[in-house]
């Protein structure tokens, strides 16, 4: 599939890969949801059938049709989804935002360990309708290990076929569900709410039921998370044809349970419905589709975390882009530490039915967390109050009853995917304030201050030349400003002699894709300033970049890129370059309280997965000086050792 074709624009090809991409995830729920709802009821009846069925239908109108479809997809951030991405939006980023934004990120970072775990063991475990002791398990953990070794080679070639295949397992559950429907089509009865009220009302643990219920709607908010690959329109042309064709299908189980279960027993309701001579390529077609659906997740938690590291949420770990299409990205760590936790779930809850338990209590809170961030955005936007409060106040209603419905399930397996949120959370917790900690320590000089002592250092001949360019990476906005740390540096800690002085700071803005710089000639011919502003989308290569601006610049005649050094220069040789990064180290006799202490024994705890600033940047690290500098903070001293008697 060429990726030169613009899939953000409605098109065929558009709407082909949205298919492929966005709604794996929902579009498998049919495997395990109503089966999960039959398993775990107390008593087989009509009301069951009908109640549950007119849940599964409400709940995919108003929580994914109107609230992420039609509504949620409306806050992008230049075409960019998710809950980072509506963070982004969020002009002031309040402390109760950022935690929102920690809380939802971790959830739905931890959905990502369940869903492939949950779907492709529900595939596989078909194949027991042929053979009822076949090793579900560790077929399960061979398809996982191809899968995530597959990741370093991108995904662009398989990526291929996940349109036209995920094409033939929608029209399959269309089918095959309709095949059922009508011969019982009194199921379609179950559309009236009324059935679902009931439902809630008066069957026996029908609230609780609600947990099973959820499993339908559980992609809707990776469905936000992809905009930013095809577009809101894509989206919402082909979930019109999503959403029949899984209706049709549920719909299709609830039919033959009504005319063919026998209760008491455990079955599986989507393979049951499938003709004995389709149940082989049914199956086939189920584990392409869950895959696709597992890609899908592996995708979006590599882009979570991109993003994560861009807002400063999440430590700096090594990103590369496994091909030429934009946006695609590979995280190393992210992927082996996915593998290890998609197979130990899968080798702890051996069976889907018990991963059932550990499903949907996690992703719960992040669509309430998406609620109310999405609430202030609208409100912030021009929403009118009175409209942003009845959005938050019907969705609040329905996701909070999802969740009282999703606790039961905390100790049979709901604790696990709480504690993967919760560790997830803790690290973006510990770097995103540990950081805000160390700022607010960052003191600032002006650069008017410097200039004359700055031209004297520079033509002083006593002191050696460190470098013919010394280049700062710096933190300063303002662009008549540089930390003191930096002047520290060029001045006190060892005097640093070059003919020219650089200051590069790095924005990363909001835009997700924005990609310019300008350059400011502070002191001309002795310091110049570059800025970089740079989306959270795009790769940080400051050297390769800073190279590119060098270049513009000799073209534009504004500098000249000669040694310094006269036996050199005479032949034409270019000059040299150092890089300089300053750390500030928080000293051990700093008082701080004890809640800061925390956030930052955290950070320190989180630094350890951290990859240095020289690689993160993609700096040159034979060229670049790391410095350690304190940071320093006043303290009043209660106490003044008295001077003893000189002798």
């Amino acid at each position: 599939m060429s990726q030169q074709i613009n899939i953000k624009k409605i098109s065929f090809a558009g709407l082909l890969v949205t298919l492929g991409i966005v709604f794996g995830d929902i579009g498998t729920s049919p495997l395990y949801t109503v089966k999960a709802i039959i398993n775990n009821a107390a008593n087989f009846n009509q009301l069951l059938v009908f109640g549950s069925l007119s849940c599964i239908f409400w709940t995919l109108t108003l929580q994914t049709t109107v609230k992420y479809v039609l509504i949620t997809l409306r806050a992008d951030n230049k075409g960019e989804g998710g809950i980072f991405a509506l963070f982004a939006l969020i002009r002031k980023k309040t402390t109760w935002a950022a935690i929102l934004t920690m809380i939802g990120g971790g959830t739905l970072l931890a959905d990502g360990v369940i869903t492939p775990a949950i779907t492709v063991t529900s595939a596989i475990e078909g194949l027991q309708y042929y053979k009822p002791d076949i090793p579900v398990v560790p077929i399960v953990l061979a398809i996982f290990a191809l899968l995530f070794f597959m990741q370093k080679f991108g995904t662009n070639v398989v990526g291929a076929s996940f349109g036209p295949i995920m094409v033939f397992w929608f029209l399959m559950l269309g089918i095959i569900g309709f095949s059922q429907l009508i011969h019982y089509p009194q199921i379609l009865m179950a559309l009236n709410p009324l059935w679902a009220i009931k439902f809630l009302a008066v069957y026996p643990g029908g609230f609780i039921l609600l947990g099973a219920v959820f499993l339908c709607t559980t992609g809707a908010e990776a469905l936000y998370s992809d905009l930013g690959h095809c577009g809101k329109s894509n989206i919402r042309i082909s979930w019109i044809f999503v959403k029949t064709t899984l209706l049709l299908n549920y719909f299709g189980q609830g039919a033959w349970l009504m005319l063919h279960y026998t209760p008491g027993t455990e079955i599986t309701p989507f393979f049951a419905i499938m003709p004995r001579w389709f149940l082989f390529p049914g199956i086939i077609l189920s584990t392409a589709a869950a895959i696709i659906a597992s890609q899908a997740l592996i995708t979006g938690s590599f882009t979570l975390i991109s993003e994560a590291v861009s807002l400063n949420f999440w430590p700096k770990v090594k990103i590369i882009n496994p091909t030429n299409i934009r946006g695609q990205v590979y995280l190393p760590f992210v992927n082996w530490a996915l593998w290890i936790m998609c197979s130990l779930v899968v080798i702890f809850f051996k069976q889907s039915s018990n991963m059932e338990a550990a499903y949907g209590l996690a992703i719960t809170i992040t669509m309430i967390m998406t609620t109310l961030l999405l609430t202030f955005h609208l409100y912030k936007h021009g929403v009118d109050r009175r409209i942003a409060a009845l959005f938050m106040t019907v969705f609040l209603i329905i996701e909070v009853s999802f969740l009282i419905a999703n606790l039961h399930k905390f100790m049979y397996g709901g604790w696990f995917t709480l504690l993967l949120a919760a560790i997830y959370f803790l690290v973006m917790f510990g770097w995103y304030f540990g950081r805000k900690i160390k700022n607010r320590r960052i003191s600032f000089s002006n650069i008017s201050d410097y200039v004359e002592v700055l031209k004297d250092l520079r033509n002083d001949k006593s002191v050696p030349k460190i470098a013919t360019n010394l280049v700062f990476i710096i933190k300063a906005n303002r662009p008549e400003q540089v930390e003191s740390k930096v002047i520290y540096s060029i001045f006190s800690k060892l005097p640093k002699r070059a003919e020219m002085y650089w200051f590069i700071h790095i924005d990363m803005v909001d835009d997700p894709n924005r990609f310019e710089y300008s350059v400011n000639h502070l002191i001309p011919g002795v310091l110049i300033r570059v800025d970089f502003h740079i989306g959270f989308k795009i790769d940080p290569k400051i050297n390769l970049y800073f190279r590119e601006v060098l270049e513009d610049l000799v073209k534009s005649g504004e500098i000249s890129l000669e040694s310094s050094y006269d036996s050199l220069k005479k032949h034409g040789l270019p000059g040299d370059f150092k890089f300089i990064l300053i750390e500030r180290i928080m000293l051990r006799d700093v008082k701080l309280t004890k809640t800061e202490n925390f956030i930052l024994a955290i950070r320190g705890l989180v630094q350890n997965i951290s990859i240095p600033e020289v690689r993160a940047m993609q700096l040159d690290s034979t060229n670049t000086v790391v410095e350690q500098v304190p940071i320093v903070i006043y303290h009043p001293v209660e106490r003044k050792a008295r001077a003893g008697r000189k002798r």
